[in-house]
């Protein structure tokens, strides 16, 4: 039966390749599984991996391999990041015993010299004049660490940026032991009502319509009571930190704004918006995460301004042979519906501009089949030959290297009955730097005069419409109540009152 034959090709195992392997097969069993008994199978299988992993371990086999980002996480191992002040924090303070300072692996003792006196008494004069100061032996006498360091910060009466600054100049690698735990990807899981089994084929990019997805009826849509938004955004954090991911939603997310959509077919979405402090100035921020009967599959980051998305998309490496453009395409129809977006935006990185992986998957195409297109006339063009090739000669592949050309530039999927065109110049990046071009010219490049003058984010924006005085006094009104909409309870109200806007999109729009 299918328990014993695994069973016995665990015992088989002598490498970490081979173990490694093994371990992304039953967890993609887990999420797609095809019947109860295989569900029971993997799980099975699953809580017991720690202890594989020791054996292998104990074996005398390299175990380096466990560490490598595409499969971090497995239980019983280890690894070493260097991470931000906050998730580093956060770690601190969540796995206090499975988190520490990985001193072997500090390549920047130097820095610690100028920033660990104010909590060491006389550090200074080992730091100030010594070649090689032992601070780890230092740390060790106060009998600190990792939470040690945090609570000084956090003591220090510095401000929480300022404490960020000087914990994140140290650079100081962090070695989680994840032992057998629920932070481990083997074991990460939440409750589902039902598990869904796929007793017939998986779907394909061939199945799915994105113009039938995103005009499709409104999806069931709740928000979770504020405890549940803490553990799930904090599961969010575990499960990105043990891939050597950040994700400022995750990091920052707002435990009172977080959704919750059962998708159908053991799908289950979460997006969380931030609190007020850590928005962006202009773009409207929501993340996301996707489960599969339970299991964490990847995550989603969106940024929006008016009626366009910019979507950041990514399945994790185990669950890429599942029923992906599906899943992206139920995502977009929920973007559509929570934030009345309509024109979606995916940036070069996505489908492969300084990004091998995406140049390996052939991500350019994935989105191209989807229904997006390239915004530069000379990557369109180029795509139109690769269509023609692809069409007329059996067997043809488009190479890398065109692949890499046709990366170069952002893509553009608009929803059915919406203009083209309208969003292929805009760059956000290109508004702030007309903001600063008008600070140097009009405030001789002082930020703080510019401020008082016109006010922060998205005011200092409005500041560069020509004929903003001359509008008309509801259209002034109408942007007042925009600019207070940013600090509201979230940013869905925000985007719904710009939409609605449409003397402010076209100056927007027109700005350079």
């Amino acid at each position: 039966m299918l328990v014993t034959h695994y069973t016995r090709s665990m015992e088989s195992f002598d490498d970490a390749e081979s173990l490694i392997r093994f371990h992304e097969k039953l967890l993609f069993q887990r999420a797609y599984p095809k019947n109860p008994h295989e569900v029971e199978a993997a799980e099975g299988l699953l809580s017991g991996f720690a202890e594989k992993v020791a054996e292998l371990r104990d074996s005398g086999a390299d175990m380096t391999p466990f560490e490598e980002p595409e499969v971090s996480g497995i239980a019983g191992t280890s690894f070493a990041a260097i991470f931000t002040y906050p998730v580093a924090r956060w770690l601190a303070r969540a796995h206090p015993d499975e988190v520490e300072i990985d001193w072997d692996r500090h390549a920047r003792q130097a820095r610690l010299g100028s920033a660990l006196p104010r909590f060491l008494p006389l550090l200074e004069e080992d730091a100030l004049v010594e070649a090689h100061p032992p601070y780890e032996e230092w740390i060790a006498a106060a009998r600190g660490g990792l939470g040690w360091l945090v609570r000084q910060l956090e003591r220090s009466g510095l401000g929480y940026q300022q404490q960020a600054e000087v914990y994140d100049s140290l650079e100081l690698p962090l070695c989680w032991r994840l032992g057998a735990g629920p932070a481990t990807r083997s074991q990460t899981r939440i409750p589902v009502r039902a598990i869904y089994y796929h007793d017939g084929p998986l779907l394909k990019r061939s199945d799915i319509s994105l113009d039938a997805e995103v005009t499709a009826p409104p999806l069931p849509m709740e928000r979770v009571p504020k405890r549940e938004g803490e553990a799930l955004l904090a599961l969010a954090r575990d499960t990105s930190a043990a891939r050597y991911r950040e994700l400022y939603g995750f990091t920052h997310g707002d435990p009172a704004s977080v959704w919750r959509t059962p998708s159908e077919r053991g799908v289950d979405i979460f997006l969380c918006g931030v609190p007020p402090e850590r928005r962006l100035p202009l773009r409207a921020y929501h993340a996301g995460m996707m489960f599969k009967n339970g299991v964490p599959v990847g995550y989603v980051e969106c940024l929006s301004l008016f009626e366009r998305m910019e979507v950041g998309f990514n399945l994790y490496y185990t669950f890429r042979e599942g029923e992906t453009a599906w899943l992206y395409a139920r995502l977009l129809r929920l973007f559509r519906q929570f934030a009345g977006v309509t024109c979606f935006s995916i940036d070069p990185y996505q489908i492969g501009h300084e990004n091998e992986e995406a140049i390996e998957s052939g991500a350019f195409w994935f989105y191209r089949k989807l229904g997006f297109r390239p915004v530069e006339p000379g990557i369109a063009k180029r795509m139109d030959a690769e269509e023609r090739k692809l069409k007329t000669t059996p067997g043809y592949r488009t190479p890398a290297r065109t692949l890499r050309r046709l990366a170069a530039g952002s893509m553009i999927y608009e929803s059915p009955g919406v203009a083209r065109g309208d969003w292929d110049r805009f760059a956000v990046r290109n508004l702030g730097l007309a903001v600063n071009r008008r600070m140097a010219e009009k405030f001789g490049g002082d930020a703080r005069r510019m401020r008082r003058a016109s006010g922060e984010g998205l005011a200092l924006v409005a500041s560069l419409i020509p004929d903003l005085a001359r509008w008309p006094a509801a259209d002034q009104a109408a942007l007042a109540r925009i600019l207070r909409a940013k600090k509201g309870r979230d940013e869905t109200a925000y985007l719904r009152l710009m939409q609605k806007h449409n003397r402010f999109r076209s100056a927007l729009l027109a700005l350079k």
